[in-house]
């Protein structure tokens, strides 16, 4: 018996050596640095590492399939950057909906948590594009898969929790992941997040215009915006001698003079999406005694008159395809302006999109995300701008929704933030972040008007300001 039991012993121990040995073995093999651990994903690889205090950045690649669900016909090589403070703190998954910056920034969420930062390049901006491109390939469920792919990829090396966030179409972007893949991410905080549930249905936006702001700034705006119409023929000149000057053409959108109607039309709505009632002071108060310079320089300040040619829209290509096949446009009226000076009124995308990309409208596709976020959302924060015309519409909550919240910042814009909110449901949508994120303390937990973000406002790193793009684009 005695032998039995040496036996038995000195096999326990010979097993628990070869285990101790295997388990060094997996420690010895597994990279310590960040750097490398990244690297050691499949299909990961660096384009460069960029130094700030406190952190390491990366600019990266990652292979996408170009069809999810096809995967076996082809892949294309998608942007992303890793903002990384700490593989144990928790990780914000950031999509802007259009090219990401490569220069270091920390979303809002991600200052709250104080934690790592995924920001991801929208499929079909370039470089993040498919050669050939097969447009069909772009659509909110494949961006959808995208992010599913990239968070599936990094979870072994950020294992705390996740939150997905975005503005504008970012804020779609991470409103569609939610939809998509539900179980991927513990919270979503969605900043201003345009809603188009019924493309041909946008009387919302009219409603908006004749109460937005004060009715003396509505008026000095409306009378910029007639006058221009009004001395179309001089300023087309202007704008003819601007194009060549710089090289513009207009072959997309088929003349100068739809351009230079389409920058015009965007002038109001430009305004309200991109500045502040405070700023009508820098509008001309008196239109019809205005100098062309000044008005010109007033809607090429506000609309841009780059917008509609070529190169202008060129870099949004993929937006405006998407607006035409999946997230709809608004269309807007102008009833202080004579029929006779609107020759073509509202343009729709597939205007901005060079024909030789097919188009076909899918109504379905917001009305599904409309019902799913109504009856199924939960842990989703949605934060809108009082005097930003994409609130008009926006997504609302229904019974079905846990946990989730739509709040509205008084007086802001395009930009508004939580921190802009008014101070309860500021508090309270701080506390759900950390909340969501794992990171809240006992006191933020019984008490949310305790809720502060864990990491200090550093000027360089943390944007505030609204991501300017030309007018009516989210």
């Amino acid at each position: 018996m005695r032998k039995v039991l040496r036996w038995l012993l000195a096999l326990t121990v010979f097993i628990g050596t070869l285990s101790t040995a295997g388990a060094a073995t997996a420690a010895q093999s597994e990279p310590s640095d960040i750097k490398d651990r990244l690297l050691s994903i499949p299909g990961m690889s660096l384009i460069q590492e960029k130094p700030y205090p406190g952190y390491r950045y990366f600019v990266l690649n990652y292979t996408q399939p170009i069809d999810h669900r096809h995967p076996e016909r082809g892949t294309f090589q998608q942007r992303i950057t890793v903002l990384h403070k700490d593989t144990s703190r928790p990780t914000v998954f950031y999509t802007g909906g259009y090219n990401v910056s490569t220069t270091p920034s920390r979303r809002e969420p991600t200052q709250i948590v104080d934690g790592n930062q995924v920001s991801l390049e929208y499929r079909f901006f370039t470089p993040s594009r498919p050669a050939p491109a097969d447009w069909s390939k772009l659509d909110i469920w494949q961006a959808a898969s995208d992010q599913h792919g990239v968070f599936t990829a990094l979870k072994s090396v950020y294992p705390a929790n996740w939150l997905a966030t975005g503005g504008s179409k970012g804020g779609m972007t991470a409103t569609y992941y939610e939809r998509f893949y539900p179980r991927d991410m513990d919270g979503v905080v969605a900043y201003v997040a345009p809603n188009d549930v019924v493309n041909k249905e946008d009387s919302a936006y009219d409603r908006f215009f004749t109460r937005v702001g004060t009715k003396e700034c509505r008026d000095r705006l409306n009378a910029v915006q007639r006058e221009a119409l009004v001395r179309r023929e001089p300023l087309e000149k202007k704008y003819a001698q601007y194009a060549a000057d710089n090289g513009y053409t207009f072959g997309t959108i088929g003349s100068l003079d739809k351009a230079y109607e389409a920058v015009v039309l965007d002038y109001v709505w430009g305004f309200w999406q991109y500045s502040l009632l405070a700023d009508c002071d820098t509008v001309p108060a008196h239109a019809a005694t205005a100098t062309d310079d000044e008005i010109w320089n007033s809607v090429d300040t506000i609309s841009g008159f780059s917008a509609y040619t070529d190169q202008g829209l060129e870099q949004y290509t993929p937006y405006y395809y998407q607006a035409g096949t999946q997230l709809g446009a608004p269309t807007i009226h102008f009833p202080y302006i004579e029929r006779k000076l609107i020759r073509y009124g509202y343009q729709p995308p597939r205007n901005f999109v060079p024909r030789s990309i097919p188009m076909r409208f899918q109504p379905r596709a917001m009305r599904d995300v409309d019902t799913w976020v109504r009856h199924h959302a939960s842990h989703m924060l949605f934060v809108y701008g009082q005097n930003d015309p994409w609130g008009s519409e926006r997504f609302r909550l229904g019974d079905g929704a846990r946990d989730s919240y739509v709040f509205t910042a008084p007086g802001m814009n395009h930009g508004a933030n939580v921190a802009g909110l008014v101070p309860d449901q500021k508090s309270l949508a701080t506390a759900r972040i950390l909340r969501w994120a794992g990171v809240a303390s006992p006191a933020v937990l019984a008490n949310p008007s305790a809720a502060r973000p864990l990491a200090r406002h550093d000027a360089k790193l943390d944007v505030r300001d609204v991501e300017r793009e030309p007018a009516l684009r989210p």
